[in-house]
């Protein structure tokens, strides 16, 4: 698939994403969530790539949803905009779901829908500059499809304020809430330390514990929340690069997922 709205390249293992819609404010669309969607689905099965960067390109991370866009659904009935939020929707999930880790970064503005974005990557980095939003209820809408998202990475007591004011927060505030991991002035320099990072580890071993953490989300620590980490331990011991991991560390090598 050929992209208008948005670039792909995988350099190194790793894949960057990046929204390009600056005279819009990398605003989205319907055509470029069915880009983004494309775009992850290439990632997650492309054996290249070990780590996700979503940025964009201008002075602003991303308006949300593009005002035309809205309007055009203004005019179609119920059972079209079900279907449209479906396919954001579909995006927000694809993003979050993504067997790889994913760092976001963000620059200037960050509203609507984007905020969903940043709260879907496993890793949000924020310049000292960036703002937050969520700005649906200014023209009478909600932020439905990344609430989930949203009120996991902030808390449901924070979105409650944030969703129903519509007040803009900056990266400090976005970082005391949890939205943001850290707030730096090199956003590429501090995402190649974490890229770094992710490529001295296992891939199996990081797909997997993203999915633990999914699986054990706010789930009680009971027997069946104990039973779930002893089988993944035990099979992640018995895996191939378990097996690889505990060598090398054994025998004072590197890994073989570290060579090359």
């Amino acid at each position: 698939m050929s992209y208008r709205f948005i670039e792909l390249s995988v350099t190194d293992q790793v894949a960057w994403l990046t929204m390009n819609r600056p005279d819009v404010h990398n605003a989205f669309d319907d055509h470029m969530i069915s880009e983004l969607i494309d775009a992850l689905t290439s990632v997650e099965n492309d054996e290249q790539a070990r780590v996700l960067v979503l940025r964009s390109k201008g002075n602003n991370f991303s308006a949300g949803a593009d005002l035309s866009w809205m309007r055009s659904m203004a005019d179609k009935n119920y059972d079209e905009n079900v279907a449209d939020a479906t396919e954001l929707s579909r995006l927000m999930q694809r993003l979050d779901e993504l067997s790889k880790p994913s760092i976001a970064l963000v620059q200037g503005a960050a509203f609507g829908g984007a905020v969903g974005l940043a709260a879907c990557c496993d890793i949000t980095l924020a310049e000292p500059g960036a703002s937050f939003c969520l700005s649906e209820v200014r023209i009478g809408l909600i932020p439905a499809v990344i609430s989930p998202y949203v009120m996991r990475a902030m808390g449901p007591r924070q979105s409650r304020r944030y969703m129903l004011t519509a007040e803009r927060f900056d990266a400090s505030v976005a970082q005391q809430f949890g939205l943001v991991h850290d707030v730096v002035d090199d956003l590429e320099q501090a995402a190649q330390r974490l890229i770094k990072q992710f490529l001295a580890n296992s891939p199996a071993a990081v797909s997997a514990a993203k999915q633990l953490v999914k699986e054990l989300d706010q789930q009680p620590l009971n027997e069946q929340s104990r039973r779930l980490t002893i089988e993944r331990i035990a099979e992640i011991r018995v895996s191939d690069e378990g097996q690889e991991g505990l060598s090398a560390f054994l025998e004072k090598r590197t890994p073989n997922w570290k060579q090359g």
